[in-house]
């Protein structure tokens, strides 16, 4: 990862991560407005060209990717046979490679994945980091940079087969606008030149975080071993529900259809007095029970603390919720993303049980 971000005047760069420049909540609402780019060093981009490639990729994920326009945005699971989440993509194609955005932590696995696949299909797919980086913020701002390479976060808007489980309106991620631009790694160090000069204002992988996560925009890094794309809502972006067969296609269904999922997302709003933040995996409780665990936290600009977080499908939707930190238990307020009730929308009658029914009334 390159370094060059760590010589921008306030820069606290972790692991190759930019993380913020002193002042992580200014730099959301700069973020926010387009009057600053972030350099996303937690993201991670895989090529996939050859003939073959959208028509593939269609049929190994969630996504109906085989009339993916070039230019055109989209997202993608890679589910395991039960239907639970292993991994996540953004889309773009140009016509002639497929560009896959994904959390930096999940690339190898994915990219291991996917070469396993292949078969005799005419792909090959590669680890672009080295030719590629990302910069996230509006899409102005974005395309300011001059890539033309931009993916547009679809979020939260329902793609085409999709289903959004959140009944609120306006949605919280409504108002935000993303973007991604992939750009060269000779643009990327031409960007931090710039930062430097003070020509061009950035904001930490911190802000875009904190920005995410008040839209209840879920992402790889909210995900556990049981995941399934019902439970974060993902059916809206990420999975086309009347699209043919894929590896964990039929519990998806089922779930959807039939079924409710297990868990739920909630968002919390935290109480902020003592300015303390829940590591991911904090416990959520419901009084002394434990309802569920903390997935993603930040400090927001306008909201204060807050967090996303996952607890299990029966958990009142107006408990009185505490979570767990290194400073004992703070109260949260929920807010319900997935409600109680989602899925179970075929609205197949119940039949009682044969040992149930009554007797026939025997003829007179």
């Amino acid at each position: 990862m390159t370094t060059a971000f760590a010589n921008v005047p306030g820069a606290v760069v972790d692991d190759g991560v930019l993380r913020h420049l002193g002042n992580p909540l200014g730099e959301q609402r700069l973020l926010a407005t387009g009057r600053a780019v972030a350099p996303l060093g937690d993201r991670a981009v895989i090529a996939v060209p050859g003939e073959d490639r959208l028509s593939w990729l269609d049929s190994l994920t969630s996504q109906a990717l085989a009339r993916l326009a070039p230019g055109e945005s989209t997202e993608l699971l890679v589910l395991d046979p039960q239907g639970r989440v292993e991994h996540v993509a953004g889309v773009l194609d140009d016509g002639e490679t497929t560009w896959l955005l994904v959390d930096r932590e999940d690339a190898e696995g994915l990219l291991a994945w996917l070469r396993r696949m292949r078969f005799r299909l005419r792909v090959d797919p590669r680890d672009a980091s080295d030719e590629v980086a990302v910069v996230g913020g509006t899409t102005d701002a974005v395309a300011a940079l001059g890539s033309e390479l931009v993916w547009t976060d679809p979020w939260p808007s329902v793609a085409p087969g999709g289903w959004g489980y959140a009944a609120v309106d306006p949605h919280p991620g409504a108002d935000r606008d993303w973007a991604e631009a992939l750009l060269t790694r000779n643009a990327f160090e031409e960007l931090a030149a710039r930062a430097v000069a003070g020509d061009i204002a950035l904001a930490g992988a911190d802000a875009a975080d904190a920005l995410r996560i008040a839209a209840w925009r879920p992402r790889r890094s909210d995900v556990d071993e049981r995941t399934l794309p019902h439970e974060l809502d993902w059916l809206r972006t990420a999975v086309h529900l009347s699209k043919g067969c894929y590896r964990g296609q039929e519990t998806v269904a089922k779930v959807h259809n039939l079924g409710h999922p297990p868990r739920r997302l909630v968002a919390l709003q935290l109480d902020g007095s003592g300015s303390v933040l829940p590591e991911r995996g904090a416990i959520v409780r419901s009084g002394d029970d434990e309802v569920g665990e903390v997935r993603s936290a930040a400090l927001h600009f306008e909201e204060g603390p807050i967090a996303l977080a996952i607890v299990r499908r029966q958990a009142p939707v107006d408990a009185e919720l505490t979570v767990d930190t290194a400073d004992g238990l703070i109260a949260a307020a929920q807010e319900v993303v997935v409600p109680p009730d989602a899925g179970a929308t075929a609205g197949v009658p119940r039949l009682p049980r044969l040992g149930r029914r009554k007797a026939a009334t025997p003829p007179v």
